[in-house]
Parts: C-alpha cells; sequence; structure tokens
C-alpha cells in the first residue's frame, strides 16, 4: 500500500511491503500510481508509513540527520550496490557520480552509478540527491534539480572533494 500526505515539498507518497520502505514517490509521479494501492487516511496507513512520514517531516524540519527505516529497494545486484553506497553517504555532503562508482569498485562505472541513481526506488531516505557531477554541478534528480537543491540547501551541504 502506498500512503499520500501533502509535506513540506509537495505531496508524497510512501510505500511499504512486507513492514519495508520499498518506495517514495514525488508529486510529480503520484498519477502514475494506481488509486487502488492508494491510502490517503491516516487511519489506515500501517504504522511503518506513519514512522516514514514522521521522519521525513523531521528531515524536512532541519530536526533529523539520519533516517532509521527498515528499506526494501528492489533493482539488480548492480543497482543494490550503488543505493548501499548513497546510504554511506554523510548528511550535509556531497561525493560525485565517479566517488560512487569507486565506492563500490567499479572506477569506470560513473555512467551506470547515474543510471542506477536514476532508478533509485526510495529517494531522500536512500539520499541520491547528494551525488551531483565532477564540475559540481547539479545533474538531474526524479523529482528535478529545484528540489535537488533545495535538499542540499537544508542539509547546509559541503561540496565533495
Amino acid at each position: 500500500m502506498i500512503y499520500f500526505k501533502d509535506t513540506a515539498i509537495g505531496k508524497i507518497g510512501i510505500e511499504e511491503t512486507g513492514g519495508y520502505i520499498t518506495k517514495l514517490v514525488f508529486e510529480n509521479d503520484v498519477k502514475k500510481i494506481g488509486e487502488s494501492r492508494a491510502i490517503f487516511d491516516e487511519k489506515e496507513a500501517p504504522p511503518i508509513l506513519l514512522k516514514a512520514f514522521q521522519q521525513l517531516d523531521e528531515y524536512l524540519n532541519g530536526e533529523r540527520t539520519v533516517f532509521d527505516l527498515p528499506l526494501a529497494p528492489k533493482g539488480t545486484p548492480f543497482t543494490e550496490k550503488v543505493w548501499a553506497a548513497l546510504r554511506e553517504i554523510p548528511y550535509g555532503r556531497t561525493v560525485s557520480y565517479k566517488d560512487v562508482a569507486e565506492a563500490i569498485g567499479n572506477p569506470r562505472a560513473s555512467r551506470a552509478v547515474g543510471t542506477a541513481n536514476n532508478k533509485n526506488p526510495i529517494a531522500i531516505f536512500i539520499p541520491c540527491h547528494r551525488v551531483i557531477g565532477s564540475n559540481g554541478k547539479l545533474v538531474g534528480y526524479s523529482a528535478g534539480t529545484d528540489l535537488k537543491q533545495k535538499l542540499l540547501a537544508l542539509e547546509n551541504t559541503e561540496e565533495c572533494d
């Protein structure tokens, strides 16, 4: 089920399956989700989704720097390896796609890392917004680079070395 709620960055949908967070959907993608799986009433939402939104709200209010949620993104072994590396990027820091490629032991895979970032099903909780181009530019974000900039500003981000 996907629970939808208004947040400081617009309407967000968070999906849970078997007690794990499996997807975060931004407002621009809400229409792509079938309403048959949607929950709009907090009373119907499983506790894990209420916890996820509580932590998201705390993050957006500058009160949380680390998420404590059971995440279960589904992807290829490569994308899952990239997503695990993204979870290691500290709050308030950015890294380049090349840095992530090196972190997963595949230094020539910068473009593949970019593709994996694009396929991240649980943005924010898996912080793909902390990955920028090696030239320091914000490149791509599923909800737009304006939101990426807002999230980085919220974290008062230090640029990568």
